[in-house]
């Protein structure tokens, strides 16, 4: 059964302030609305057994990515709203149990049921929809802890189940340092684009030993072209921070700090000495995905992680010479998936159309902008290019904006939500400080 915003009294008053002060732009306001409450009103399913389920929108599954970024934008009213805190509590527990049951997997069933890719060539499992090995899907469980625990204060999380699923995360993520040597995972699909299966046997194309820890796809869902994915390496020394202070003060596990702690610091060594490539045009950038060789591959995808999101991450600032490099790469024709039409410029990806655009990348530009300019008119383009629906979508065509795939797609309305949301409490606290622009 899904629930309403009258389930909601915190977050309720929240969108109706949000709407208060968006209101000299009525479009602007109803779309707020309408995107910040799709996650709520429309995926999240309370259980009897006190976890939440959340599908992604379209496809009845539970993805650990999706489904802590969906709710993310919630969190932040934990601490004031006992029913929001259940319900997150509830995703971070249903998260650990499906990090236990298969921490390769990145999308499962509500139920043992078989549902979704069990022809894949690789171990099943009836809870699995599907069992691409993704490391930002380890990643994003333990970022929703963090947000979780800084809003709320709230210990009764750490349960035994938490502390066993952080065992498997840095597990797997140990293993996959060596792939090639250690791993028993493999994946393969049969009649399908290249992009939903993994070459030579399902192992994937070969990596050397970098300090990096290897992803066979990426948050696309689609095929590493090589294995150390960059911004999922980011990604995972955050939340590798994360876990080593958990273990200290939550689980009074020294081992384990310190095995987060030794992970995070390989991996931070892999990305600044592998990672970072020269460009003829933009200098020092960031490269998408390098497999220890030599072999690079400079792009960047729509999907989150990737290299625009560097600073919603939280591994370096926007103001990082680097990022900001990259960034200029990134949002230029040398990025091969960077798209331009009529009504809409920005980043799209592989994934889906050529050509076509994705509202996630350009909310992920105007939360990472560092002028005011750039977010005002990013925020214009997204809300011109919705099709008539009022809602986000996967991609579109920015010629015809009508034309788009998903047209239910939970984390892109709830991601910009979170913009519009942290856009207004930003100048509410600037207006209270005298400050005038952003």
């Amino acid at each position: 059964m899904m629930i309403s915003l009258a389930d909601y009294p915190e977050l309720s008053r929240a969108v109706q302030a949000g709407e208060k002060s968006l209101s000299a732009t009525p479009t602007l306001a109803t779309l707020f609305r309408r995107c910040y409450l799709n996650t709520l009103e429309t995926t999240i399913q309370p259980l009897d057994d006190g976890t939440t389920f959340v599908i992604t929108g379209d496809i009845p599954a539970m993805w650990l990515r999706d489904s802590a970024a969906q709710v993310r934008p919630y969190v932040r009213f934990a601490g004031s709203d006992p029913v929001v805190a259940a319900m997150v509590r509830g995703v971070i527990a249903r998260q650990a149990r499906y990090l236990n049951i298969d921490p390769y997997a990145n999308a499962f069933n509500r139920a043992p049921d078989g549902s979704g890719h069990q022809d894949d060539r690789t171990a099943q499992n009836p809870w699995l929809w599907e069992r691409k090995y993704e490391l930002d899907s380890l990643c994003y469980p333990v970022q929703l802890i963090q947000d979780y625990w800084h809003a709320t204060g709230d210990t009764s999380v750490f349960t035994d189940e938490v502390r066993l699923a952080f065992n498997r995360i840095l597990e797997v993520i140990e293993c996959e340092q060596h792939h090639d040597r250690d791993s028993t995972y493999a994946f393969e699909r049969l009649n399908c684009p290249p992009s939903d299966t993994l070459p030579f046997d399902g192992r994937g194309t070969r990596t050397n030993f970098t300090g990096m820890s290897w992803s066979g796809f990426r948050p696309s869902d689609d095929a590493c072209k090589f294995g150390y994915l960059i911004p999922s390496n980011m990604f995972a020394v955050v939340i590798l921070n994360h876990m080593a202070a958990f273990a200290r003060t939550q689980f009074q596990d020294a081992p384990m700090a310190a095995r987060a702690e030794r992970l995070r610091d390989q991996i931070d060594f892999g990305i600044q000495t592998y990672g970072i490539v020269q460009h003829p045009r933009f200098g020092a950038v960031y490269a998408y995905e390098v497999d220890g060789y030599g072999n690079v591959n400079l792009m960047d995808d729509a999907n989150v992680p990737s290299l625009l999101s560097i600073p919603y991450l939280g591994y370096r600032p926007a103001s990082d010479p680097i990022y900001q490099n990259t960034r200029r790469f990134v949002l230029s024709s040398e990025n091969p998936y960077y798209f331009t039409g009529s009504h809409a410029h920005g980043v799209g990806s592989p994934h889906t159309p050529h050509g076509y655009i994705w509202h996630m990348a350009l909310i992920m530009q105007a939360l990472t902008a560092l002028d005011s300019d750039e977010e005002s008119r990013l925020i214009d383009m997204i809300a011109n290019t919705t099709g008539g629906t009022g809602l986000m979508h996967e991609s579109f065509n920015p010629d015809v904006p009508t034309e788009y795939t998903r047209s239910w797609f939970a984390w892109a309305n709830s991601l910009f939500g979170e913009l519009l949301l942290t856009r207004t409490e930003r100048r509410q606290v600037a207006q209270k400080a005298g400050i005038h622009g952003r």
